[in-house]
């Protein structure tokens, strides 16, 4: 890896695949191309500082957030030699639990039934992300420019030109966007995004427990938005003894969240016992509260000749059972295959087709796995008893009939939806360079 301060950059460089967002997705493409070894030269170009003393400076993705990875994307890092250094500090799902408060329908699905070390892991997002750009920064032919932002960008014959901040012309083959949501580069290309409004905003928190967690998650829907509280790994010396952990994500309404966020700690922690009940015990502390409103973004466009649009720039989801990033890594993993497999055959890289192509192995994941997280907090929200009866019905026939918890499971891991079994070129990937972390 190479990072150029400001004055030391040229005015102008040619570059094979220029990635816009250093983020975990952004991180993660540019490490599974890199992984081909077919000589490309690789660009990330990111509006934040990738080695910033301050947290409050580093890319946002890399926040004191959780993420919850799937299966599938334990596959991905494996395949990138990082699942090792990963797994050091990654609390396993060995269960999750599923329940509707106020209402007798509950389903509970387990590792041991699908016969799986876990159905997910949850990771702390500043975990992940050193993880991310430790490995970028020894990837020879990754090249990181930052801190800098897009001020303008057009196509040209056979690739896109970008003018950053910072001076720098670029002129690459293959422009990715993944920088988020609220993209400017997308919005200066002239894609439209499709934004649906929950009306709701998702609270964030880390929470201490009076007792161990025993690796399970926990989603409860209630009348105000669904919750869910991850298996963190303990804190092996606090002071007051509260060691067991857990992530949390409340959803609520704006003005209700707003109280939440400035009410006290302990009547925060009192109005979470309520909604949620006691399968944790007592909750005991909660650290630094964060709260942002939940969408459903989706691009209008998602590919042209020489430009993919990915990660929460192609999509942004409900936070429920966590599915966003999981896509997001599905997708950027078939991207470096299609990409690796068109190389092969000597396609130009960007070329139109292929980036069809790739959208089109990746579309009933996407569809699937966008419905799913619009589709259950908005049955759970209905309050009507006809509707409540059904749904809970289904949460026991969940509970009782293995076959549908397999089912459900597959879905919920990115099994049962993913386009694409990883080619091998991706697995032939060279040995990464990454240091065991403490």
């Amino acid at each position: 890896m190479s990072e150029q301060p400001k004055e030391e950059l040229a005015t102008s460089q040619q570059a094979d695949v220029t990635i816009v967002g250093g983020g975990m997705v952004g991180a993660s493409l540019a490490l599974l191309l890199s992984s081909l070894n077919l000589g490309w030269r690789i660009q990330v170009v990111e509006a934040f500082p990738v080695s910033a003393a301050s947290p409050d400076l580093l890319q946002p993705s890399f926040d004191a957030r959780s993420t919850a990875l799937s299966h599938s994307s334990r596959e991905i890092f494996e395949i990138l030699g990082l699942w090792e250094t990963l797994n050091t500090r990654l609390a396993d799902i060995r269960d999750v639990h599923v329940s509707d408060r106020g209402h007798i329908g509950s389903a509970r699905l387990r590792a041991e039934e699908q016969n799986l070390p876990a159905l997910g892991y949850v990771v702390e997002n500043q975990w992940l992300g050193s993880v991310l750009m430790e490995a970028l920064q020894q990837t020879d032919d990754v090249e990181i420019i930052a801190p800098a932002t897009v001020e303008d960008v057009s196509p040209v014959q056979g690739g896109m030109e970008l003018c950053l901040s910072t001076g720098l012309d670029i002129t690459t083959k293959l422009l990715v966007i993944a920088d988020g949501a609220q993209s400017n580069t997308r919005e200066k290309l002239g894609i439209d995004a499709t934004t649906k409004d929950y009306g709701q905003v998702a609270v964030v928190a880390n929470v201490s427990l009076s007792q161990s967690h025993n690796n399970i998650a926990y989603e409860r829907f209630t009348d105000s938005g669904p919750m869910a509280l991850l298996p963190l790994l303990p804190i092996k010396e606090v002071p007051l003894g509260n060691k067991h952990r857990s992530a949390l994500v409340w959803t609520l309404p704006p003005e209700r969240a707003e109280e939440v966020i400035a009410a006290s700690e302990s009547e925060f922690l009192s109005l979470l016992q309520d909604r949620f009940g006691h399968r944790l015990g007592q909750f005991k502390h909660v650290g630094t509260r964060h709260s942002y409103p939940i969408r459903l973004i989706t691009s209008n466009e998602q590919v042209r000749s020489n430009m993919v649009v990915v990660g929460n720039a192609a999509h942004s989801l409900h936070p429920v059972a966590g599915q966003g990033f999981n896509l997001a890594l599905r997708d950027v993993a078939v991207l470096a295959n299609e990409l690796a497999q068109a190389a092969d055959k000597g396609s130009e890289l960007g070329e139109l087709k292929v980036l069809q192509g790739y959208l089109e192995k990746q579309q009933m994941d996407q569809k699937q796995t966008i419905l799913l997280s619009d589709l259950l907090p908005k049955v759970f929200a209905i309050g009507a008893a006809p509707v409540a009866l059904v749904r809970n019905l289904g949460l026991l026939a969940l509970d009782a009939v293995p076959l549908f918890r397999h089912q459900f499971a597959r879905l919920g891991m990115g099994l049962e939806t993913k386009g694409t079994s990883l080619d091998k070129s991706l697995s032939n990937n060279r040995p990464q360079k990454v240091s065991q972390h403490g």
